[in-house]
């Protein structure tokens, strides 16, 4: 049994995989604060609901969140009794390392996305992820990550606008009825929306212009669903991408004898 563990700044989304199939998700807000007890007591309560008696064998965590790396490596050592791989530690080896400039340090979740959506659906890719940020990851040849782009997310952006501006009220994101709002709360949905829409068209058409080829774009991360309602905005949405390509590297990394 696998526990594959995605640490990202607002969520940590705790998988099980038994070599066939995930059998569970768990998500919690990411603390740096939370011991590695308290993870303990909460994943095998939500074990018990899901009535999974199981025993993990294997770790891998992927972090864009460094303080938390330590907790859950005790974590895997103290109650799984198991060294856990860390996506972008030198003890991780990766299937095709990223191609970027020198001393460049490319966050584990590109990584990993990069290589599962290239095991997936082949080369000529543009994973797109919208998490706290918006990321859009290029797809190599290989499997490799070969550079990309970061804009604010969806939800900062939101955030900034309701801190930013004081007669502008927080709202949460959703598709608009129709683009003109008629009121406050409408008309920032939709310029939300639609300049989100208009953001992922734009960069992608640039990626695929840069590279000279067609690309097919691939989306993931939190708010993916909603954005997936716009009609050949992606070729593809991918709820589980992340967790697929933890599971490959560390597969990759068992074949290489490293696990």
């Amino acid at each position: 049994m696998l526990l594959c563990i995605d640490t990202g700044n607002t969520n940590t989304l705790f998988s099980i995989w038994d070599g066939e199939r995930f059998l569970s998700h768990w998500r919690i807000a990411t603390d740096h604060r939370r011991t590695a007890d308290e993870y303990f007591v909460w994943l095998r309560s939500l074990m018990s609901l899901s009535k999974l008696d199981v025993a993990v064998d294997g770790c891998i965590i992927s972090s864009t969140v460094p303080r938390v790396v330590f907790n859950l490596r005790v974590l895997c050592n103290r109650y799984f009794d198991t060294r856990p791989l860390v996506v972008g530690k030198p003890d991780c080896l990766l299937p095709a390392p990223p191609r970027v400039d020198a001393g460049t340090v490319v966050g584990p979740d590109r990584i990993v996305n990069t290589w599962a959506a290239f095991d997936r659906y082949g080369p000529d890719l543009v994973v797109v992820d919208f998490g706290t940020a918006t990321t859009f990851d290029v797809v190599g040849d290989d499997g490799a990550y070969v550079g990309g782009v970061i804009s604010p997310g969806v939800n900062l952006s939101l955030e900034a606008l309701h801190m930013g501006a004081a007669s502008l009220p927080h709202v949460d994101i959703s598709r608009p009825a129709q683009v003109i709002g008629t009121n406050t709360v409408e008309c920032i949905q939709s310029g939300v929306f639609w300049g989100y829409a208009g953001l992922v068209r734009e960069i992608c058409a640039r990626i695929a212009a840069e590279r000279g080829r067609p690309m097919k774009v691939i989306a993931t991360g939190g708010l993916a669903a909603l954005f997936d309602q716009i009609e050949d905005l992606f070729d593809r949405w991918d709820d589980d991408l992340t967790m697929h390509g933890l599971r490959l590297i560390h597969d990759y990394n068992k074949e290489m004898g490293n696990v």
